[in-house]
């Protein structure tokens, strides 16, 4: 949970979208599906969070109660990023479900994707990897909580983002956990 508090010191407007007492994802089934494990700190924002959408720029994809494994084949079915790798893209990354293949866990409205690399076989020590829309990729050796509150407390610089990444005085939406 540490991490996630340190998020929230960063980013003090998410805080009025943390759902109390937790948000019950079903882990044994998305990881299922998935067929890996996620970082706890993930886990632990997931739970805390819905999906959070920072200054209208950053998507962070958190799984929804009731659609586990609709998060999951979308993490296993990258096709973006399967495109990329057949044309030979993605400098040496690969997509999941390859051994250290990447996950997304966030996007921006400029085609930014953010990673996990999932090597070594312990996902809370995942990198975070990033492809900017420019098709520069970076690696940072932190989770992406880790990585989230580094960015907004501007200690992590993302090269190849926007000159206004991170604003200011980020806003964060939180969208609804209704599934029809």
């Amino acid at each position: 949970m540490q991490r996630v508090e340190e998020l929230e010191a960063a980013l003090a407007s998410m805080t009025r979208w943390r759902v109390p007492g937790g948000r019950a994802v079903d882990w044994a089934a998305l990881e299922a599906g998935l067929g890996a494990a996620l970082p706890s700190d993930f886990r632990a924002l997931a739970e805390a969070y819905p999906v959070l959408v920072i200054d209208d720029f950053l998507m962070v994809s958190l799984p929804t109660p009731g659609t586990e494994a609709l998060w999951a084949s979308g993490a296993r079915e990258d096709e973006i990023l399967q495109d990329l790798y057949e044309m030979g893209d993605t400098e040496g990354y690969v997509p999941f479900p390859r051994p250290g293949g990447l996950i997304c866990w966030a996007e921006s409205n400029s085609g930014d994707s953010f990673y996990w690399r999932t090597s070594p076989a312990d996902p809370d020590a995942w990198p975070v990897v990033v492809r900017t829309d420019n098709a520069e990729w970076f690696e940072f050796p932190v989770g992406a909580v880790e990585f989230l509150a580094g960015v907004y407390r501007r200690t992590i610089d993302v090269p190849g983002m926007p000159r206004d990444f991170p604003g200011d005085h980020p806003e964060v939406l939180g969208l609804s956990d209704r599934v029809d």
